[in-house]
């Protein structure tokens, strides 16, 4: 059976505005451990360490062009997809799911037609410390991020007050129904049981609806038995044991369709793995990517080479985007309320953050 190996990086669970790790992403590769073997003995032929690691590698110039020319073969000759998130921008989104849409639900207006919920983050993420007041926006993220996670009526209350203390007149269709109504249906959809802000389950959503594509039968996946990839592994046998018949179209390229192909998520050592290291490598590039492009570090190999090895397919990315026209295409006829509502009545489970 056909197996996919995934690794993860930048989990933080709850927490979104960990400065340290702003991009959160996993990868999945479809490769056997003895093709993995070969590949990392013939392009680091020398390698000393008892497994291959990514950030140990890439702090090394001469390594560089290896790690380059290792990925290309990867991304030529096996299934694989990445997948990155900007953390920051995914709360932003959040907020705008549980904190506005439900506002304009109850007037009976559609907030995710034509993917407007993400014309809305992004202009609040691109525009929202300026309009709003940096400090005062910062405080609303946090004060947001708090009251999901703790559902008291206290923190609920100082989620108010933050939406309050910005500039919230600027941009009243965002800020307004907290602001200006303190709105009870966005008060009581953030204090819903096992609605959270962990990326676990966005990131995963997204690598299943590619490796669904990819898979030509019943396929199984295997992952590090690392402290973070608990939610991970978690979800994965969540999704696996749905049996429900259902599909639902996500975006442009996007669909999910239950029951799935997958069959099985077990747990391995990556020492004993080298599929599950090569799966490192691969999230380890993106994310390092994604930080010096966004200039939070450097160093690493070229971040526009590295992106440059992708096709369209294999690269997904959660960022915040102004080109509005383009992603209302993308987005147009997208079944985004009934996916939410559904992920939500049969997902989310509660669990601490």
């Amino acid at each position: 059976m056909e197996c996919f190996r995934i690794d993860e990086s930048g989990y933080t669970g709850f927490d979104l505005l960990n400065a340290e790790q702003r991009f959160q992403g996993a990868a999945a590769i479809a490769i056997t451990d003895q093709d993995a073997a070969r590949l990392i003995s013939e392009h680091f032929p020398k390698l000393q360490a008892p497994e291959l690691k990514y950030r140990a590698l890439s702090r090394r110039p001469a390594n560089h062009p290896r790690l380059l020319s290792l990925q290309r073969d990867l991304l030529t000759h096996y299934k694989c997809v990445t997948y990155v998130c900007d953390k920051r921008f995914l709360l932003v989104l959040m907020f705008a799911d549980y904190a506005v849409e439900p506002f304009y639900y109850e007037r009976g207006l559609d907030f995710y037609e034509n993917g407007q919920n993400y014309a809305m983050a992004s202009l609040l993420s691109v525009a929202g410390p300026t309009l709003l007041g940096q400090p005062a926006f910062d405080g609303l993220l946090a004060s947001f991020q708090h009251a999901v996670k703790d559902k008291t009526p206290e923190a609920l209350n100082a989620l108010v007050s933050a939406a309050q203390a910005t500039k919230w007149r600027e941009l009243p269709e965002a800020l307004g129904p907290l602001a200006q109504y303190a709105a009870p249906e966005c008060l009581s959809a953030i204090a819903t049981p096992g609605v959270n802000t962990d990326a676990a389950f966005v990131v995963l959503q997204s690598l299943i609806s590619r490796m669904e594509v990819m898979a030509d039968g019943p396929y199984r996946v295997e992952h590090d038995q690392s402290k973070n990839l608990r939610a991970y592994h978690d979800l994965l046998q969540r999704f696996i044991d749905h049996d429900n018949e259902v599909e639902f179209r996500q975006s442009e390229i996007a669909t999910i369709k239950f029951p799935l192909k997958l069959t099985e998520v077990t747990q391995v050592d990556s020492k004993t793995s080298p599929a599950v290291q090569l799966a490192d490598v691969m999230i380890g590039a993106a994310i390092e990517a994604g930080n010096n492009l966004a200039g939070l570090r450097s160093g690493g190999p070229d971040p526009e080479a590295v992106l440059s090895l992708y096709s369209d397919n294999q690269f997904i990315h959660m960022i915040p985007s102004i080109e509005f026209e383009e992603q209302r295409h993308f987005r147009q006829g997208t079944q985004a309320a009934e996916v939410i509502d559904y992920f939500s009545a049969n997902f989310h489970a509660p669990r601490e953050g």
